[in-house]
């Protein structure tokens, strides 16, 4: 179901750049949403073929609208209506980022140590060496 007009703010959350619609019309309003280097409005008409550039928390998106999407479905079906053209060097910028980045949580393996960890703590301690295994 496409519709005639399409503000960019709720295109935005369509295809899931941003989790609700306010989030997509605050990034507006904050300049994070910009059409060929200007800034736009969370009313602005999205027509096929222009290119926005979105910095969104994760990651800042280059992207072509290749279809118009007023309702949100799912992630499988929302990246048919939009080409990621991200240049390729912001890409390994983000990644750099993304790996230290710290959400608050423990990554996997990482952090209180288990129990063979402890039992071979409390041999060091006790001037036990453990075996190299």
């Amino acid at each position: 179901m496409e519709k005639e007009k399409l503000r960019i703010d709720k295109y935005l959350w369509a295809i899931r750049l941003f989790k609700t619609r306010s989030q997509a019309a605050d990034a507006c309003d904050k300049h994070k949403v910009k059409l060929g280097g200007d800034n736009i409005k969370a009313a602005k008409t999205v027509t096929l073929g222009d290119e926005y550039e979105v910095k969104t928390e994760a990651k800042r998106w280059v992207i072509k609208v290749t279809g118009l999407l007023d309702h949100r479905v799912q992630y499988s079906e929302a990246i048919k209506f939009y080409t990621d053209i991200t240049p390729p060097e912001e890409l390994d910028r983000i990644k750099f980022q993304s790996a230290v980045f710290n959400t608050g949580k423990r990554m996997s393996k990482v952090g209180r140590p288990t129990k063979k960890d402890k039992r071979d703590l409390d041999g060091f301690m006790e001037g036990d060496f453990p075996d190299a295994s």
